[in-house]
C-alpha cells in the first residue's frame, strides 16, 4: 500500500521461516538504532510459560525464554503498546491483525493510485508525549525535505452545510452566521441560549441534557439533534452524556466567544486551545497509514512480530490468568495456540468475552453481547469538477464538512485533496469521501457496491456540490464497529470493567478494547500505560482507565515525559 515491505505471505517450513527473516532484515536494515535483537516466533512448541495446552493445537511458544506479549489488533493503541514493550523491555510483542494491513480505522486505503482516509485523522494532541512520538516517526516537512516519509503542517477547516450554505464549526457569532440564518431566528438562539444558562437542565444524563445546557434549545435543534441521530441512529435522549463528555471537551458558545475574542487581541495559544477549535494541525504526508506502517516496521526491527490476517478465535484461561491466544490464519484456516504472559487487546469487548475459555460468568457475557455499535461505510469519489463555490473556487476549502440538510443520509463529506495533495494521484481531479452512518447488516450496509456509489452521487447532486456526471471513479469501504456507543448496554458496562480488571496479565485498551470513543492519541495513551504496566509489574488498571475520562483534567497541557517516564499523565486530544 505505502512504500515498505508488505508482511510475508503465508508460507510453511523453511520458506515461511526464511520470508520472515528477510522482511525482518528490510526493516532493521532501514532502522539499524532499533534492532536491539531478533526473535523469530517459530512455528512448534516453545518454551512456553509452563501452561498446560488443553486446546491440543500446536504451540507457538516464548522465544529463547522471554516472555510474550500477545497484542490483539494493528491499529493505533496495539502499535503504540508493541512499540514501548519493544524499545523498553525484554518483553516480546506480538500484533495480531486481522486484516490485510495494519492502522486499523487509522490505516489508508489506496485505489488506483488515490488514498483515503478512513474517517479522517488529525495527528494534534496536548500530551507532548504523543506530539514528540508521532514526530520521532515521521518528522515533519521542511525546505530541505526530499523524503515522502514526513508530516506535513496543515490547516483545519470544518464546516456545517445546512440549507446549501455554509456555515463555521464549531458555531461562530460572525456575520455569516447572522446572514446564513436571518435575525428572527438568530433571536430566538440567543433567547433559548439565555435560558439554557439561567435554568440549566438538571441532572444531566443525556446527550440532548449535555448540548441544550451548553447552546440552547434553539441552536440544539438547529445543528445537533438531526445530524447526531443520523450518526447514532437513535434519538439524543437515550444516549449518555458521557459521549458529550468526551467527544465535545467544554465547548460552548461562550467557550467559542472567548476563543474568537483571543484570536483578535493576543493571536490565541495553540496549547491553550479546546481541542475541538484547533486550527493547525500535523498529517502524514501519505495518509495516517503511512505513520503506522512506520512503527510496524519498527516493531519487526527490535524483533517483534506484525502478523496480518490472524483473528483471535479464542483466549485460554487458566488460574485466573489469560494463559493462551488461539489464533486463526484467515488465509490458510489453520489455527495456532501463543502461549502469553500478558494479553494486550483492542478487539472489541464483545468479541473479547466471547473468546474466553472458559467462559465469562453470566453476567458480563449479557452486557458484552448486547454492548451497541455504529457502523460505518465510506464511499470514495473520484470528480472531474465540483459545481463551484460562491467564491468561484472549483472545490471547498474544507477538510470536511458535516452535512446536516435532513433530505440525504449523507453524513460527513471529506476533501482528500485538502488533507494532502498526495492523497490524490491526479492534482486536477477532485477526491471525495462520503461517510453513511448505518447499523452492520441494515438496509444501507447491505446495498450492494454499485448501488452505493450511485446513492451517494445523487445526494452529493440533490445537496447541489456536484453533478453525478462528473464521477470518474469510485471504492466503497466498510467499517464495522467503527463508534462504541453509549446507549443500551453500556449503562452496565461497568459488570464487565469489574471482571476484566480482575484479570491481572489483560489489559484492554484502545477504541473498541474499552468500548469508549477515544481519538487516535486517546487510544495511544491508553496503550503506553498498559506498556508501563506491564514494565513495572504492575497489574492495577485505573491509570488506563482514566485516560479521557475527566473533562477538565484531560484539558489540562502536560510536560513532555521521558521514555522510562512510570505514569505519565493522560490528557485528551482533537
Amino acid at each position: 500500500m505505502k512504500h515498505r515491505p508488505r508482511s510475508a505471505p503465508v508460507m510453511h517450513g523453511s520458506c515461511h521461516r526464511l520470508a520472515r527473516e528477510l522482511l525482518w532484515r528490510r526493516a532493521s536494515d532501514r532502522y539499524p538504532e532499533e534492532n536491539t535483537a531478533m526473535s523469530v516466533h517459530a512455528r512448534g512448541t516453545g518454551t512456553g510459560n509452563g501452561n498446560a495446552n488443553p486446546s491440543g493445537l500446536p504451540d507457538t511458544g516464548n522465544t529463547a525464554g522471554r516472555r510474550v506479549a500477545v497484542i490483539v489488533g494493528g491499529g493505533p493503541a496495539g502499535l503504540t503498546a508493541a512499540l514501548e514493550l519493544a524499545r523498553r523491555s525484554d518483553v516480546l510483542p506480538i500484533v495480531l491483525e486481522a486484516g490485510d494491513d495494519v492502522g486499523g480505522i487509522s490505516r489508508t486505503v489506496v485505489h488506483n493510485g488515490n488514498r483515503m482516509d478512513i474517517g479522517g485523522h488529525r495527528f494534534f494532541s496536548k500530551s507532548d508525549w504523543v506530539m514528540n512520538w508521532w514526530k520521532e516517526i515521521l518528522p515533519p516537512e521542511t525546505p530541505a525535505s526530499t523524503s515522502d516519509a514526513v508530516m506535513l503542517l496543515r490547516g483545519r477547516l470544518s464546516r456545517i452545510y445546512y440549507l446549501k450554505r455554509f456555515f463555521d464549526y464549531p458555531v461562530r457569532l460572525s456575520a455569516q452566521t447572522v446572514r446564513n440564518l436571518g435575525l428572527a431566528r438568530m433571536a430566538r438562539i440567543g433567547v433559548s441560549y439565555a435560558r439554557a444558562r439561567l435554568f440549566p437542565r438538571t441532572p444531566e444524563a443525556s446527550l440532548e441534557d449535555f448540548l441544550i445546557n451548553r447552546f440552547g434549545r434553539a441552536l440544539y435543534l438547529t445543528f445537533f439533534k438531526d445530524y447526531t441521530e443520523k450518526v447514532w441512529g437513535i434519538p439524543c435522549e437515550r444516549i449518555s452524556a458521557e459521549w458529550g463528555a468526551q467527544r465535545i471537551k467544554g465547548l460552548s458558545i461562550t467557550g467559542a466567544l472567548v476563543h474568537a475574542l483571543r484570536k483578535l487581541v493576543a493571536g490565541g495559544d495553540a496549547k491553550a486551545t479546546r481541542t475541538s477549535l484547533i486550527e493547525r494541525f500535523l498529517y502524514p504526508k501519505l495518509g495516517p497509514g503511512q505513520l503506522w506502517q512506520q512503527v510496524a516496521e519498527r516493531v519487526q526491527a527490535h524483533g517483534g512480530q506484525v502478523l496480518l490476517n490472524r483473528t483471535v478465535t479464542g483466549i485460554e484461561m487458566r488460574d485466573g490468568k489469560a494463559a493462551a491466544v488461539l489464533v486463526r490464519d484467515n488465509a490458510d484456516g489453520s489455527t495456532q495456540r501463543l502461549s502469553a504472559d500478558y494479553v494486550v487487546s483492542t478487539m472489541p469487548v464483545c468479541d473479547l468475552v466471547r473468546a474466553m475459555d472458559p467462559p465469562a460468568p453470566a453476567a458480563v457475557r449479557s452486557v458484552a453481547d448486547a454492548l451497541p455499535y455504529r457502523d460505518f461505510i465510506t464511499v470514495g469519489l473520484l470528480l472531474d469538477r465540483m459545481n463551484p463555490g460562491p467564491d468561484g473556487a472549483p472545490m471547498p476549502p474544507d477538510n470536511w464538512i458535516y452535512v446536516q440538510e435532513p433530505d440525504v443520509q449523507l453524513g460527513r463529506l471529506q476533501v482528500f485533496n485538502n488533507w494532502s495533495p498526495a492523497l490524490v494521484a491526479d492534482p486536477s481531479k477532485v477526491w471525495l469521501g462520503l461517510e453513511y452512518f448505518c447499523r452492520e447488516g441494515d438496509a444501507l450496509w447491505s446495498l450492494p457496491d454499485t448501488e452505493m456509489v450511485a446513492l451517494a452521487a445523487a445526494e452529493l447532486a440533490r445537496i447541489g456540490l456536484a453533478d453525478t456526471g462528473a464521477v470518474l471513479d469510485s471504492k466503497v469501504v466498510r467499517v464495522p464497529k467503527a463508534y462504541p456507543a453509549y446507549f443500551g448496554a453500556y449503562a452496565d458496562f461497568g459488570v464487565v470493567r469489574e471482571w476484566t480488571d480482575t484479570i491481572p496479565n489483560l489489559f484492554l485498551v484502545g477504541r473498541n478494547g474499552m468500548h469508549r470513543y477515544n481519538n487516535q492519541d486517546h487510544s495511544m495513551l491508553t496503550a503506553k500505560l498498559a506498556a508501563d504496566a506491564i514494565v513495572e509489574g504492575r497489574t492495577d488498571k485505573s491509570a488506563i482507565w482514566s485516560v479521557n475520562i475527566d473533562d477538565e483534567y484531560h484539558e489540562e497541557q502536560v510536560p513532555a515525559q521521558p521514555e522510562a517516564s512510570s505514569r505519565p499523565t493522560p490528557v485528551a486530544a482533537e
